[in-house]
């Protein structure tokens, strides 16, 4: 039998049978391991970073063509004896690059090449693997938050294609007279690395807020700064896409003289090559031009976005944009050097790496107009 209340009785008092209230839907829906996701896509995030700077590595090096089959599971491990690798050797000294160009190579020069591009291939089997069992893993404890399964399954199917987009542009170099791989493929297999780290970041940028506070902070979102954002985003991606452009026909190389090209604007010959359009992918005079002209357009945007970044209501906002735009300066600064020195590898990966950052800083700040973090009254 329940117990008599007094009319009088406090309305604050609680009685041992009244229960705490209850949250709302967004608390009472099933919210998942939220953190422990976050920390294995940011486990995913370091080692597509780490892809990034090995693949870099390894057309510097000119070791991508070293492995001339597609073994996805057999490929893993790698020659065990002597008459593996002579076996594997004998491979490469059929393609076009080892007859025109290394046939100078003796077998230890072939091995360290060899360890390049099996330790490029080595690190996306790694990436998938932690992919798979991650996701296995957090789908089977029914641990996966509501709406994310198919987030984190699209992770899983870029990879994928991925490693078959690597060795759609490796074969391009086994045939003919093609020395390297082919420059536009070079080119979308970057871009697909970028695209799949962006995903990745922007996930990890979700889950480290929690829904209710997202719902919240999405009504203060700032339209304008995001569309440019957006934008600045874009813009930044398409410079990445030259610059694997530049790399894959070692396009930096060919001018080292700055502001100039040669001792002029335009680069002697920029439309040497026939047919016509062949000259914005395998000119290195030209791509080159067309690499600098985008980053300083780009250079020149990032201003625009700073300054409306610099309006916007909320510090947290501000100071991201202002981040961004300083990696971007590095970035302008950096990439001039890499032409001046010849793009000596050492200089030409950190420029690889700093495009990654460049990338994921202007990201973020995307994402913090779309989601801004009010800190304070006098902070807004």
């Amino acid at each position: 039998m329940s117990q008599k209340r007094s009319i009088f009785e406090e309305v604050g008092t609680q009685t041992a049978e009244q229960k705490p209230a209850v949250g709302g839907m967004i608390d009472t829906a099933r919210r998942g391991a939220r953190g422990a996701i976050r920390g294995w896509l940011a486990v995913l995030f370091a080692l597509v970073v780490a892809m990034i700077a090995v693949g870099g590595l390894t057309r510097l090096t000119d070791s991508g063509l070293s492995i001339t089959e597609w073994r996805p599971l057999t490929g893993a491990l790698p020659p065990m004896n002597a008459a593996d690798w002579q076996a594997e050797f004998a491979k490469y000294q059929e393609i076009p690059e080892f007859q025109m160009q290394n046939k100078w190579m003796d077998l230890a020069d072939f091995k360290q090449i060899y360890w390049w591009e099996w330790s490029h291939r080595q690190l996306g089997r790694v990436i998938g693997l932690v992919w798979a069992l991650g996701f296995a893993g957090f789908a089977l404890a029914r641990k996966v938050p509501v709406g994310w399964t198919r987030r984190l399954l699209l992770i899983g199917v870029l990879g994928g294609a991925q490693g078959a987009v690597g060795w759609w542009m490796v074969s391009s170099g086994l045939k003919g007279s093609m020395l390297d791989v082919a420059s536009y493929r070079l080119a979308v297999h970057l871009g697909l690395a970028f695209v799949i780290l962006g995903f990745i970041a922007w996930y990890m940028f979700l889950l480290g807020r929690e829904e209710r506070d997202l719902m919240q902070a999405r009504r203060g979102r700032e339209a304008k700064l995001f569309s440019l954002s957006t934008g600045w985003l874009h813009f930044a991606f398409l410079q990445i896409l030259i610059g694997a452009l530049v790399a894959g026909i070692d396009a930096g190389r060919s001018y080292t003289d700055w502001p100039l090209m040669g001792g002029q604007v335009l680069p002697p010959d920029p439309f040497m090559l026939s047919p016509l359009w062949s000259n914005f992918f395998e000119n290195p005079g030209l791509v080159q031009f067309i690499h600098r002209c985008v980053g300083y357009a780009l250079f020149a945007f990032g201003i625009m976005v700073l300054l409306r970044g610099r309006k916007s209501a909320h510090g947290i906002t501000r100071a991201a944009f202002a981040a961004a735009f300083i990696a971007l300066c590095a970035q302008v600064a950096l990439g001039i050097a890499t032409v001046i020195t010849g793009a000596p590898w050492q200089v030409a990966i950190v420029h690889q790496v700093l495009a990654v950052v460049v990338w994921v800083l202007i990201l973020r700040a995307r994402f913090l107009s779309a989601y801004p973090k009010v800190t304070s009254i006098r902070g807004a």
